[in-house]
C-alpha cells in the first residue's frame, strides 16, 4: 500500500532495535528519508546497514541518549544538518522495569520516568516549534499496555505503568493544543511484542537467569497466561510498525489524539 510518504522526512528514537528499527525500515520502504537515533553507535551502524540492504534507501544516524536533556536540546540542529526539515517524529525510545512496588528504588523510578515520559515530553518540546515553522507535521508516541491496564505478576508495572500512562495523556494534550498548526499527534500502545532485547531483559529481571530457547518459549507462555490476556498470540515489531506508518500518513488524516491499541485483543464477554 502506497501511504503517500515518499520524499518526507522522519526521526525515529530507539531506532536501532525492535519496534523502532522496523518502523524506520517501513518508513524507508515508503520512500521516507529517515534518521534513526539510539544510544549505541555500533547498534546504529548495524541497523542502518540492515535498512539500506532491505530497502535500498539511505538512512541517517544520530547517537542520542534520551535521558540527557542537553543531547535532546541539540536535536533540532542535528535534524537541520542531516535532514533539513522534519515531517514526522516517532518517539519510540523507552523501556520497562517490572518489580513489586515496595522494591522499586528511587533511582529506578527516576530513570523510568526519564527514559519514557520525560524524553517524549522534552523531544516534542524541541521538535514541535520546527513543525510549526514549516506548516505542520505528524507525531506518534509509543506507549505500552501497562499504561492502560494493571498487569499481574511477574509483569508488575508500578514503576513503568505511570510513565506509560503519562505518555498517553501527553499525546492527547499535544493533539488538542497543536491541531490548529496542522500537527497531528497520536499514541500507539503495543501489547506483548516479540523482541529479543526485551525478552533478554525479562529473563534477567523475572527468571533471574538466562534461559535457553525452549525454556524462554515456555516462560513466555506462562507469563502470558498469568495476565489473563485477551490476546491469542504475541505481536511482531513489523505489525506495530505498520500501524505507526499508517498513523503518520494522510490515510489517517482524520485521526488525531487517538490511542491506537495493538494487542490482538478479542472480546470474550
Amino acid at each position: 500500500m502506497d501511504l503517500g510518504l515518499k520524499g518526507k522526512t522522519a526521526v525515529v528514537t530507539g531506532g536501532s532495535k525492535g519496534i523502532g528499527l522496523e518502523t524506520a525500515r517501513c518508513l524507508a520502504g515508503e520512500g521516507v528519508r529517515v534518521m534513526i537515533c539510539a544510544r549505541r553507535e555500533s547498534a546504529l551502524a548495524e541497523a542502518a546497514e540492515d535498512i539500506r540492504a532491505t530497502t535500498q534507501q539511505e538512512v541517517e544516524v544520530h547517537q542520542l541518549d534520551v535521558t540527557k536533556p542537553e543531547e535532546i536540546a541539540a536535536l533540532p540542529r542535528i535534524i537541520e544538518q542531516k535532514l533539513g526539515t522534519i515531517d514526522m517524529l516517532v518517539n519510540n525510545a523507552g523501556t520497562g522495569t517490572y518489580k513489586p512496588f515496595l522494591e522499586v528504588t528511587d533511582e529506578e523510578l527516576q530513570y523510568g520516568m526519564s527514559i519514557n515520559f520525560f524524553s517524549q515530553f522534552r523531544i516534542c518540546q524541541k521538535i514541535i516549534p520546527m513543525m510549526i515553522g514549516q506548516g505542520g507535521g505528524r507525531i506518534v508516541n509509543i506507549s505500552g499496555e501497562t499504561g492502560i491496564m494493571v498487569t499481574n505478576p511477574p509483569f508488575l508495572s508500578s514503576c513503568t505503568g505511570p510513565a506509560k500512562s503519562a505518555e498517553i495523556r501527553l499525546s492527547k494534550i499535544l493533539a488538542n493544543e497543536f491541531a490548529e498548526h496542522n500537527i497531528r499527534v497520536n499514541c500507539v500502545v503495543p501489547g506483548f511484542v516479540t523482541t529479543p532485547e526485551r525478552f533478554a531483559k525479562w529473563e534477567r529481571e523475572l527468571a533471574r537467569r538466562p534461559l535457553d530457547s525452549q525454556e524462554a518459549d515456555e516462560a513466555r507462555k506462562q507469563w502470558s497466561s498469568n495476565q489473563a490476556m485477551r490476546n491469542t498470540r504475541w505481536g511482531t515489531p513489523q505489525e506495530i510498525a505498520n500501524l505507526v506508518a499508517f498513523a503518520l500518513s494522510d490515510a489517517a488524516s482524520f485521526v488525531n489524539g487517538a490511542v491506537l491499541v495493538a494487542d490482538n485483543a478479542q472480546d470474550k464477554s
